[in-house]
């Protein structure tokens, strides 16, 4: 597969036995041990999932806040530093350029904010985001030079406790700082994740990812601790009722349709504010609902989209 991106673990993945398809222009794990296997270890123990494709840009300078509050529907403003917010970016149009996460981080002298996207929209997420970006901040894409591990379950903080130089078991939900990580170096860590099952997203420069993998399974290996793959990642987003791009929402619906209307924050102007503030006080034409299975049975997309 030529055209396909390779993360930093992509050989070791395949050392593993994974079942390894295209997804978002890269050749990524969907599975392992198999789909319900690795769901469970997750919810019940601890995974570690390689989701290296995601993208990360960079925002500094005196424009970064005025620039973050004007694409994102959050409010940016109440981020201090070390705090990680869940937000999405509207199109101008009444729909969702995409979902993504924004961290606000200081190392030594460099403030600047982290914007976490979708690997399938990071081009898009890019030309929009420096389209709009009229208030001179700074945009850096580190997205090819860092690798993405996410140690999810209940048994995550077990496992990573040993491997860091200062405390992370304290770290409050969707908090992030730089810490150094034994043997691998300086990596931003947060308490972030797209299982609801929590633990850990742990960024590590790509020359260190392989020695953090591994460090990372040896330390879990009293836990339980499996690789888990792209598979098992959607199982569980589905079953905590978590948006999926392309899925739930995508540039025809909006954030007050989708049912995020919980970061949506009419404190400040953003773009389709006013459209936006609008569907909040008519109410939409529709609504993204969810089923609730009540015998056992498989779940894919068990989300459809209602009339009101």
């Amino acid at each position: 597969m030529p055209d396909l991106k390779n993360t930093a673990l992509t050989h070791i993945h395949e050392s593993l036995g994974a079942k390894l398809v295209p997804f978002a222009g890269y050749l990524m794990p969907v599975q392992y041990t198999g789909v319900n296997d690795e769901h469970l270890t997750v919810r019940n123990a601890v995974g570690v999932f390689d989701v290296s494709h995601m993208g990360e840009f960079l925002v500094r300078g005196p424009g970064a806040l005025d620039l973050i509050q004007r694409i994102t529907t959050n409010d940016a403003s109440k981020l201090t530093v070390g705090k990680v917010q869940y937000s999405c970016m509207p199109n101008g149009k009444g729909g969702i350029v995409d979902d993504l996460l924004v961290y606000r981080m200081e190392h030594g002298d460099d403030h600047h904010y982290v914007l976490v996207v979708n690997a399938s929209n990071m081009a898009k997420d890019w030309a929009w985001i420096n389209a709009q970006n009229t208030f001179d901040a700074q945009i850096t894409d580190i997205s090819d030079h860092m690798s993405l591990l996410a140690v999810q379950g209940p048994k995550a903080v077990d496992t990573l406790r040993g491997l860091f130089t200062e405390d992370i078991e304290n770290m409050p939900y969707y908090t992030a700082k730089y810490a150094e990580m034994k043997d691998v170096g300086l990596v931003l860590i947060s308490t972030t994740g797209y299982t609801g099952a929590g633990g850990y997203e742990v960024y590590v420069p790509n020359p260190v990812a392989e020695k953090a993998w591994h460090a990372v399974m040896k330390a879990g290996e009293a836990f339980g601790i499996k690789p888990a793959g792209l598979a098992a990642r959607d199982t569980l987003r589905l079953e905590m009722g978590f948006c999926l791009y392309g899925n739930d929402i995508d540039d025809t619906t909006s954030p007050i349709e989708a049912g995020l209307g919980w970061i949506t924050k009419f404190t400040k102007d953003f773009i389709d504010s006013e459209t936006l503030k609008a569907q909040k006080d008519q109410g939409t034409a529709r609504k993204l609902v969810a089923f609730e299975l009540l015998d056992r049975g498989p779940a894919t997309t068990m989300r459809c989209w209602m009339p009101r």
